[in-house]
């Protein structure tokens, strides 16, 4: 089989060492929401953590690799 409708370039993942994959940065956030709700107990902190981890999220996992895409789809001929 062959990949004609593929693009030649490296994905924006395989660019990016072991703590940069999308399952470390799953597992960071969940590990920060989990410490922060088990140790101070304290709903606004977790709260105020969830927004700032999901804003995390969106750019790291949304955000900066559909940029990459585009800009790889740009420079392919």
């Amino acid at each position: 089989m062959s990949d004609s409708g593929k693009s030649s370039s490296p994905s924006f993942w395989s660019e990016k060492p072991w703590w940069c994959q999308p399952w470390s940065i799953l597992l960071t956030g969940v590990c920060i929401l989990a410490f922060s709700w088990w140790w101070p107990h304290l709903l606004w902190l977790s709260a105020l953590l969830a927004v700032i981890v999901i804003g995390w999220w969106l750019l790291f996992l949304w955000l900066v690799p559909t940029a990459y895409r585009q800009q790889q789809q740009e420079l392919d001929p």
